[in-house]
């Protein structure tokens, strides 16, 4: 997980090279605008909806406090995620 810091912090996780390859071909399907696509996501046990980001190639997931607090996650924490995309 990465930190971005702007006026307020946000949290991503950026995906896998391979994962954000496939998302990208269905993108044109997925997309409601700007290139992000809506996902619900799954860390632990933990459900949140979100959208992927496209950024340098791969996609990022931001992930909000609710789930990181919940999940007990850090800056620098490598994250198992479970998405479902188009959602």
């Amino acid at each position: 997980m990465i930190e971005w810091r702007g006026p307020s912090p946000f949290y991503f996780i950026p995906m896998p090279e391979a994962a954000s390859k496939k998302i990208k071909a269905l993108a044109a399907q997925l997309t409601y605008g700007w290139g992000v696509i809506p996902v619900l996501g799954k860390i632990g046990k933990t459900d949140f909806s979100t959208a992927l980001i496209p950024k340098d190639g791969v996609y990022y997931l931001p992930i909000k406090n609710a789930v990181r607090f919940a999940e007990n996650l850090e800056v620098g924490a490598e994250v198992s995620v479970l998405i479902s995309v188009g959602s």
